[in-house]
């Protein structure tokens, strides 16, 4: 067997990723990683579904959903370890995702920067001031931190 191909028992699979076997099984209900069964019936893994799952830890902590990340994850192939050029492939489409979260994340910060202790007491400035919900206009939910602001406040 080539490399990444070794077989791991789920418990070798959970200490190698830090995670518990409960969760190696729930990612494996949800499709992020398959197991082949031995004729005793216990799960093997691929060695390479170390990487899986620890790729789908991290988009978890970025905030992307068990879909998301088992839709990126079933990009590579089954039944070999990823290689560099596939891994790049679901990187670049990450990227994306990723500068999106980063100028939502700049946004928030600047507006709190803007609120926290300033002290204004006047609706005139205050960043987060929705008269007559005008934000309304641009689309539900919290329009200010999620959309670039498409109007001016006071308007």
């Amino acid at each position: 067997m080539a490399r990444g191909n070794e077989l791991l028992a789920i418990g070798d699979l959970a200490s190698r990723t830090g995670v518990a076997v409960s969760a190696i099984r729930f990612y494996e209900a949800k499709g992020l990683v398959s197991a082949f069964r031995t004729s005793g019936g216990q799960r093997r893994f691929l060695r390479s579904d170390i990487r899986r799952i620890s790729f789908a830890l991290i988009a978890q902590q970025m905030g992307l959903t068990i879909p998301q990340i088992a839709a990126e994850l079933a990009k590579l192939p089954e039944g070999r370890a990823p290689t560099a050029a596939d891994w790049k492939r679901i990187s670049n489409g990450f990227r994306k995702l990723i500068d999106e979260r980063i100028a939502m994340l700049e946004r928030t910060r600047n507006i709190l920067d803007g609120c926290i202790g300033c002290g204004c007491l006047s609706l005139r400035k205050c960043a987060l001031y929705n008269p007559d919900d005008r934000a309304a206009r641009s689309g539900t939910g919290p329009r200010f931190v999620i959309a670039p602001r498409e109007f001016a406040m006071g308007d």
